[in-house]
């Protein structure tokens, strides 16, 4: 890291004095670095005032979310649910993030049943009385991102399909927990698969979560088959999703080579996915989406 004088303003351009600001911060980073732990890089510390922006952009996601959630029935399709995204996410001054990313078509992505995520939203596909799909919706606004998802019953669903949509839900806040200063991300994969495993159930190895706040996708990866102790340390001011993907059967996923997109399990059994976007503050946690 570079070496900056204790008056001198702090890297992380929040206008203070270096030892005001990030110095101390940089001291136990050094020492975890020492120790060979993963540190995060100073590029995705996030500062107060982006903080705030990346808030108010988790603000509309989720009030995004809640209007999906207001809406999704049997009966629609996932072409409807990506019309209500799009008009939405805009008439709330944002731009939903998929849109055009690397090529995807669509204002969101609509995943049911063994779609594990990245399903592509369809005016053919509608939905069904027994059905799971996760609507993952993400936000651009005033250039900060943000991201989450839920899943959804439609109408009567097996009670195994009950099972794993609400484990795969408790997994997440399990994960939250682990979330403070000095902690690890093999803290939160530990719990999350744990759980999973412990249901009979596997976490997809593959896609994982992903720091997010200053673009859609920054480091770190976050993985959720990882040991506690493990994997990059958490400091102050990282934000990413809590994201796993869990399967009834296998952890094993097929892309589609048609659409480059769609995930699916390789046993065509169903899969969860609940996500939220996370900050570590100075005390523990603050979830920025859900």
């Amino acid at each position: 890291m570079q070496k900056i004088g204790r008056n001198d303003p702090c890297w992380c351009g929040s206008g203070k004095k270096y030892k005001k600001c990030h110095c101390d911060f940089d001291e136990i980073i050094e020492e975890h670095k020492n120790l060979g732990e993963i540190v995060p890089p100073r590029d995705i510390i996030k500062n107060k005032e982006q903080i705030q922006g990346i808030r108010e952009s988790g603000k509309i996601n989720t009030a995004v979310l809640d209007y999906v959630a207001s809406k999704i029935k049997a009966g629609c399709t996932t072409e409807d649910i990506d019309k209500w995204v799009y008009e939405e996410t805009t008439r709330l001054g944002a731009v939903p993030a998929p849109l055009n990313y690397e090529g995807y078509p669509k204002s969101v992505c609509t995943s049911i049943d063994d779609v594990v995520c990245h399903g592509i939203p369809s005016e053919d596909v509608v939905l069904k009385d027994g059905d799971i799909i996760n609507v993952d919706i993400s936000t651009i606004y005033k250039n900060y991102f943000s991201d989450a998802s839920r899943m959804f019953c439609i109408g009567q669903v097996s009670e195994e399909k009950k099972k794993l949509v609400e484990i795969t839900r408790q997994s997440v806040y399990l994960g939250l927990e682990q979330v403070k200063p000095w902690a690890h991300l093999g803290d939160i994969a530990q719990v999350i698969n744990d759980l999973a495993k412990a249901n009979g159930y596997s976490v997809v190895r593959e896609i994982g979560g992903h720091g997010i706040g200053l673009e859609f996708h920054e480091d770190p990866w976050v993985s959720y088959v990882t040991a506690k102790g493990t994997d990059m340390l958490l400091a102050p001011g990282m934000c990413f999703t809590i994201e796993p993907m869990i399967n009834m059967g296998t952890h094993k996923v097929n892309r589609n080579e048609e659409d480059g997109w769609t995930i699916t399990t390789a046993d065509g059994k169903p899969s969860a996915q609940w996500e939220i976007q996370v900050l570590v503050t100075d005390t523990g946690y603050e979830v920025i989406s859900h």
